[in-house]
Formats: structure tokens, C-alpha cells, sequence
């Protein structure tokens, strides 16, 4: 969930003044709020969130606390591979994800053979995330996909109209699931070269490589 903060700064003189921050994530907003208030020159401070809804900063403490032991802070990047000889696709995903204070890296991959084009493969592979973002219990929070397909990023963000009546239905698809799972997507198109971890998961699943395996990421 992104949030921005709004607050009235007062100087020891009286003087006031609002302020409003720029969106960033509730974990950053908590942190950020609670040193502003040790200052002792701030009143009225609450958050707004993407939908314009109003939080206190005690209701953002209790949502925080509610949902450290769910999956949040959740990316998921995505990619679909096609071979337009043998038409097999191969869809790929890593989904990062924090839960109980410790981060997680999960790779998942399928070998296809029902779809007709890479784009088609390309929405597969967005399907195959959310999918296991239900698997994982990831519910009512933003989460964000990164990919390299300008075609599902683009059509799923509404910037391109989605003419084909197969993409069309991957769109629903997934716009279903993830209005039934309450999740806010945000898009982000990358290179490549910035997706190669999908797109060699995408290339194994081709190769009927099949990948599925969840980790701890250890900080050093």
C-alpha cells in the first residue's frame, strides 16, 4: 500500500504551515511520521492512500501490526516465452515477498501447450503470479508486477485498448482474480535485461524445465 503523509508543521513562533509528502510505502510512512512527531512541532497528521481514504496514525500502526504475519511488500515479476515451431509457450515468475520480519524469493515456472502466440504467453505468465499470489494468502493490499511485455503491461494499465478477443479474455482473467483477492496492481515495464530472471525461468519451463521453489533471502 502506498501512502502519502499530510500534516500541519507549527515553529516555535506560531507559525504554521501544511504539509504533504510525496506517496511511498506505509512501513516508510510509520517510520517517518513517528520521527516527525518527536520533534514536537507537528499536528494533525494522518495519511491518505491511493483511494483517497484516510488513515490515523494509530490505525496505521494496528494495519501494520495485523499484517506482519501475511505476505506484503510484494513484487512479482513475470515473463512468457513462445516457440512458433513446436507451439509450446513457457511461463515464468519470481515473486518477492516479506512476512514474519524475514524476505522471501519465490520461482515458479509451467510448460504450455495451449496458447497461440508470445503475447498470449506473456498474460500466462501474469496469470501464473497471481495464482500464486492466492497460494501465498496475499490479500487487500497493492502489489506491484514488473515485466518486459509491453502488451500486457500497457492493455492491463489502460493505456492500450485490448483488441484481440484472447488477450481480452486473459485481461478478465486476471482482473477478475485479482478484484476477488482484493489486490491493487501497479505496473512496471523494465528491459529484458532488468526481467532475466523470469524470462530464464520462462526459457526452462520451454525446455520442460520445471521450477518451484521458495527461499529466505538473508541480509548481510
Amino acid at each position: 500500500m502506498k501512502l502519502r503523509i499530510e500534516t500541519t508543521y507549527k515553529s516555535k513562533k506560531g507559525t504554521e504551515t501544511n504539509f504533504s509528502s510525496d506517496d511511498m510505502s506505509a512501513e516508510k510512512a510509520l517510520v517517518i511520521a513517528e520521527d516527525l512527531q518527536k520533534t514536537g512541532r507537528i499536528k494533525n497528521i494522518h495519511f491518505l492512500d491511493n483511494y483517497d481514504s484516510t488513515w490515523t496514525l494509530k490505525e496505521l500502526q494496528k494495519y501494520l501490526e495485523e499484517i506482519e504475519t501475511e505476505p506484503h511488500n510484494i513484487s512479482v515479476y513475470f515473463d512468457g516465452g513462445f516457440d512458433l515451431q513446436s507451439k509450446m509457450s513457457g511461463l515464468g515468475c519470481a515473486i518477492y515477498y516479506e512476512q514474519n520480519g524475514k524476505s522471501y524469493r519465490l520461482r515458479k515456472n509451467r510448460h504450455v501447450d495451449s496458447l497461440d502466440s508470445n503475447n498470449e504467453a506473456e498474460y500466462g505468465a501474469f496469470h501464473l503470479g497471481v495464482l500464486e499470489l492466492e497460494s501465498l494468502g496475499a490479500q487487500h493490499q497493492t502489489v506491484s508486477f514488473i515485466g518486459d511485455s509491453q502488451v500486457v503491461i500497457n492493455q492491463l494499465n489502460g493505456e492500450w485498448a485490448c483488441m484481440e478477443q484472447s488477450l481480452n479474455r486473459w485481461a478478465d482473467r486476471i482482473e477478475e482474480k485479482l478484484q476477488q483477492l482484493g489486490i491493487s496492481a501497479e505496473y512496471t515495464l523494465v528491459s529484458r535485461k532488468q526481467n532475466q530472471e523470469a524470462d530464464q525461468l520462462a526459457s526452462q519451463a520451454l525446455n520442460k524445465v520445471e521450477i518451484s521453489s521458495k527461499m529466505e533471502i538473508l541480509n548481510d
